[in-house]
């Protein structure tokens, strides 16, 4: 198991591995590096059958994001086998786990400064994750690697009226509501509500559509 451990290193910030160790050790835990996924960074399931925990991170975040993203799943497992499975996923409980799990890492030498000040920041105002924080999120896109972002465009960068394509879909971007985008399915005229940082392709419109 160690050697897994070990493996994990390169996905973390230096020095995080030896704060993060202990915390995989105190549960039987199935640990899985998932290939991108654009609806999620990371997930937790609870123990079924023969089957451990369970938290999956993905493969591609930056080592500060990734770090966060299974801090956040294992704050999930620590809130259920505490407080039990009647829990809302993001309430009280689970907040209060993060902010335990999560405050050790605030010591300086983890996260540069930008980041450990917008991860305390989202550890007292209880976000669900990063990715439903928008500030931290932005921070956390910043050290991104050149090869990941200089493709990337994200809904709040398409003007109102342009075309994209998400999950297989085109969409025409509207208007902002409260914290999402109302955008139009092309195909069915259903309006569906984005995330202003949902990753997308731009999408031009030809004359046979």
């Amino acid at each position: 198991m160690s050697d897994s451990y070990a493996a994990l290193g390169k996905y973390l910030p230096e020095g995080s591995l030896e704060l993060v160790r202990p915390l995989l050790k105190r549960y039987a835990i199935q640990l899985k590096i998932s290939r991108p996924r654009k609806t999620k960074f990371g997930d937790y399931r609870f123990p079924s059958g023969n089957a451990p925990h369970r938290i999956s991170v993905n493969g591609d975040l930056n080592p500060h994001a990734f770090l966060i993203t299974l801090l956040h799943e294992y704050a999930h497992l620590v809130a259920f086998d505490k407080f039990g499975k009647g829990i809302k996923a993001h309430g009280k409980e689970w907040q209060f786990c993060f902010r335990e799990i999560g405050e050790p890492f605030l010591n300086g030498q983890i996260f540069p400064s930008q980041i450990e000040s917008a991860f305390k920041a989202s550890l007292l105002r209880g976000h669900a994750s990063s990715a439903t924080d928008h500030q931290l999120l932005r921070v956390l896109k910043q050290y991104d690697s050149p090869e990941s972002t200089q493709a990337r465009t994200f809904v709040e960068d398409i003007k109102v009226g342009e075309c994209f394509e998400l999950n297989g879909k085109i969409f025409k971007r509207g208007p902002k509501s409260r914290k999402r985008y109302k955008c139009e399915e092309i195909a069915s005229k259903r309006l569906f509500m984005v995330h202003p940082l949902a990753e997308v392709k731009t999408w031009k419109q030809t004359d046979e559509h």
